[in-house]
């Protein structure tokens, strides 16, 4: 149970009504993050301009993949199982290749600048400050130029923001329709 206490669905009004909407025309139910965050709606509707800007350069497939790094990194239940089901709704991985990349994306027929992002994304997650610039050459030897390194690095940073703000109010995580337990498990394994 968050330590915020939230809005009932037949309460929320304005803008908090329209998050709610959203999220069950998206989902079928009202996600635990969304009445939390929701209760500061210019926040919200910032964090998700934000998202958008960093996000829509990068193609949907290279974002979810940064994201589900950087939520391992920082122990993010509810951003793996929120972004696993994501992944598959978008259809850019059959069940059976996201539960590879779930369990070890080093192993899981990703390309080799794809594996170097995730890896990358996950220590900005792990421990940023230990990071040099030996990190952002290794994505420069597989491809990436300074400006996806940098996209990279926002959307990491980005899903940090959010993961960490969600585990410091104990937001409940979510049940997750539409994904198979094994996929659950693997996506929440050692987090």
């Amino acid at each position: 149970m968050s330590i915020i206490r939230t809005v009932p669905d037949d309460e929320a009004t304005g803008r908090l009504a329209e998050l709610y909407a959203d999220d069950i025309a998206d989902q079928g139910f009202v996600a635990a993050h969304t009445r939390v965050m929701g209760l500061h709606p210019e926040a919200y509707d910032a964090w998700e301009a934000l998202i958008t800007a960093i996000g829509r350069p990068m193609g949907k497939r290279r974002y979810e993949l940064v994201t589900l790094a950087a939520a391992r990194g920082s122990h993010s239940r509810h951003c793996r199982l929120a972004h696993g089901r994501r992944t598959l709704t978008l259809a850019l991985f059959d069940v059976d290749q996201l539960i590879r990349i779930a369990r070890d994306y080093g192993d899981a027929d990703l390309t080799e600048a794809e594996v170097a992002m995730m890896a990358f994304a996950e220590q900005v997650s792990v421990d940023a400050s230990v990071m040099t610039d030996a990190d952002s050459q290794r994505l420069r030897d597989v491809g990436f130029s300074d400006r996806e390194i940098l996209d990279i690095t926002l959307a990491a940073a980005a899903r940090n923001y959010y993961s960490r703000a969600v585990q410091a109010l104990a937001v409940d995580v979510d049940e997750t329709p539409g994904i198979s337990e094994e996929l659950k498990v693997a996506l929440v394994a050692g987090i």
